[in-house]
């Protein structure tokens, strides 16, 4: 049975697609500990920042609108 060209297509994307995977994972590392830190940090910073505008936000809707 002769493959379609749609299913050869496919075939070819999911190719191309494991050979992007393929390349990304072996440039890719393991952070050391003061990268991985650094982005705890940066993570929980962000966090906080949108707690706060949430919470800001909240205030200013129970103070003007009730």
């Amino acid at each position: 049975m002769e493959e379609t060209s749609e299913q050869q297509g496919r075939m070819a994307r999911f190719k191309a697609f494991l050979q992007e995977c393929s390349r990304v994972l072996r440039v890719t590392r393991k952070p050391d500990r003061v990268e991985f830190v650094t982005i705890v940090k940066v993570s929980a910073l962000g966090i906080a920042l949108i707690g706060l505008v949430g919470f800001a936000m909240q205030m200013i809707k129970t103070y003007f609108f009730q």
